[in-house]
């Protein structure tokens, strides 16, 4: 059996499904968000853009992605620290609230299931999302 290369990895990666459990692959969906080809049209594609920027462990975008107005100046670092931690597992989206192409606020309630170090545990959120530039970015999550 031949090794498996970076190049056949991002195939099979863009092929499968999304982990944001939107039912499209993942280079119909979360992809072009994570590699800057396009940017979320609403809170809830910027939502699952950043569950799967977790689950692929994209800290840059993680980054990028939260407003600056409640981006703590240490959240890289705290990201590259703890993103090896959690392994996601799945992701329901409960409700949403505005968020759409034309609303400049939005909210979208989720709750996500992983684990760490082998235990499952599970995130209930209510995120707040609000437009910097035009574009969608995190503000904040109330558990």
């Amino acid at each position: 059996m031949a090794p498996v290369n970076d190049e056949q990895v991002t195939r099979v990666r863009a092929e499968s499904l999304c982990p944001c459990k939107s039912g499209m692959t993942y280079e119909a969906c979360c992809q072009p968000f994570h590699h800057r080809k396009a940017k979320p049209a609403t809170s809830e594609q910027l939502m699952r853009s950043r569950y799967s920027a977790y689950f692929f462990r994209l800290v840059d975008y993680l980054v990028e992605t939260t407003h600056p107005d409640t981006r703590e100046p240490g959240l890289r670092r705290e990201l590259e620290k703890t993103v090896h931690q959690v392994n996601w597992a799945n992701l329901t989206i409960v409700a949403t609230a505005k968020g759409g192409k034309e609303d400049k606020v939005g909210k979208v309630e989720f709750v996500a299931n992983y684990f760490v170090n082998g235990e499952p545990q599970e995130l209930h959120e209510i995120s707040r999302f609000k437009r910097h530039k035009g574009a969608w970015k995190y503000l904040d999550g109330k558990q």
